[in-house]
């Protein structure tokens, strides 16, 4: 998570970055449009419409490469499995939303036996993903420890019960009422899971070659993906689409409230994120771990509950981003994370990996080099065109777009 200086003008002062970057990504939504509209048959209505998609989508992938990016900046570890655990959280809210996990059976089958193993299955899951967040974070106090045992093992038995939505719910307060806990239980639970793997997974070979851990973090990935592939099967699950078709008008296009939701939400998990990690101890114990992990030792940072807090801010964050592709494209499958996590991480990298905002700024590039591929009727190439973006930049600046070179560390 390195820092990028601020630009200072010729008079010496200083502009901040945010306000740099929010008039450039302004400037270039303005151009994507109007080029688009350029390109396209449907004028000025199709680019608008295109570049609302641009914007959900873009939100998307820099919710996953932010979980990329943090844990490079802290351990230099490229987490490959990161694509799967956004791709278990998009199934996770899935199953809440829905008829639920169906681990402890119900109804007139159900028998004694298969309700006993049903309900020891399910309080082992929570209890172990519960050991695995409190190992992993080092939580020694008693009352910390019954609380976060108590969160990850009710968002578990809120997995199981679900809440049986198919349809669309047009009241708001309602709407709200449901989405609240579904993030929730979505983020609480795929952060635990994150934690547990760096736990068992990732801890052990912290001290070894990079690439241990870098074989460690593929044979987590496809565990995930056997893992949802033995449970769900390979085709296409339906997410129930809880939101509303509500559109509202743009330059004349009709825009879905829904994608106005995503950018917003995204957009404010993506500041309390920024925020937490500049004006927080925990934040600066982050920089200072990613900056030079012997010396932030030396001055009393915890460096495995730092370096767990940076796996649990992950997690929650693709929990998120699984929550938003369910609501988005209406369906989830075993392999999603793998293009999804192979997007995210080209975001992380062509942002500037170890970068925040990089990560932000590249997700949002990637979305809009996508959607521009598609909607002049190359779909198929948009992948080939996204990495020519990639290489192209990096030709010219191989730390990315917001990176900076840096010496290795001592």
């Amino acid at each position: 998570m390195t820092a990028v200086a601020e630009p200072v003008d010729t008079t010496g002062r200083r502009f901040p970055q945010w306000a740099v970057l929010l008039v450039a990504s302004l400037v270039g939504i303005v151009l994507f449009t109007l080029v688009l509209a350029a390109f396209t048959t449907g004028g000025l209505v199709t680019a608008t419409q295109q570049t609302a998609n641009a914007l959900s989508l873009g939100a998307i992938y820099a919710l996953v490469a932010l979980g990329y990016t943090m844990v490079y900046g802290i351990i230099e570890l490229i987490n490959f499995a990161h694509g799967d655990v956004f791709m278990l959280g998009a199934f996770m809210a899935m199953t809440f939303l829905t008829a639920g996990f169906g681990a402890v059976p119900g109804g007139e089958g159900a028998t004694t036996t298969g309700i006993i193993v049903g309900v020891a299955a399910l309080g082992g899951l929570g209890f172990f993903l519960g050991w695995g967040l409190i190992s992993g974070l080092g939580i020694r106090r008693a009352l910390p420890r019954v609380i976060a045992m108590a969160a990850v093992v009710l968002s578990v038995g809120a997995i199981e019960i679900g809440v049986g939505q198919s349809g669309a719910i047009t009241d708001p307060v309602l709407l709200t009422a449901l989405l609240i806990p579904t993030f929730v239980v979505a983020m609480v639970i795929m952060a635990a899971i994150n934690v547990t793997i760096e736990r068992l997974a990732y801890r052990p070979f912290r001290h070894a070659s990079r690439l241990a851990p870098l074989i460690t973090a593929v044979g987590v990935s496809f565990i995930l993906q056997n893992i949802v592939q033995l449970w769900q099967g390979t085709g296409d699950r339906g997410s129930p689409q809880v939101f509303p078709l509500i559109k509202f008008e743009l330059l004349g296009a009709q825009v879905n409230v829904l994608n106005l939701f995503i950018l917003i939400l995204a957009l404010a998990i993506m500041a309390g994120l920024q925020t937490f990690v500049g004006r927080t101890r925990l934040g600066r114990a982050m920089r200072s771990t990613a900056q030079d992990q012997q010396a932030a030792q030396l001055m009393g940072v915890d460096l495995n509950q730092t370096i767990s807090i940076t796996f649990l801010i992950g997690g929650a964050l693709a929990g998120a981003a699984g929550v938003f592709q369910g609501l988005y494209f209406g369906y989830v499958r075993f392999d999603l994370g793998f293009n999804a996590g192979l997007k995210a991480f080209t975001s992380a990298v062509l942002g500037g990996i170890g970068n925040l905002t990089g990560a932000v700024l590249g997700g949002f590039v990637i979305g809009f080099v996508e959607v521009f591929a598609g909607a002049i009727g190359q779909q198929r190439w948009s992948q080939a065109v996204v990495f020519v973006v990639l290489i192209l930049v990096l030709l010219f600046r191989p730390s990315g777009i917001l990176g900076q070179q840096l010496g290795d560390r001592a």
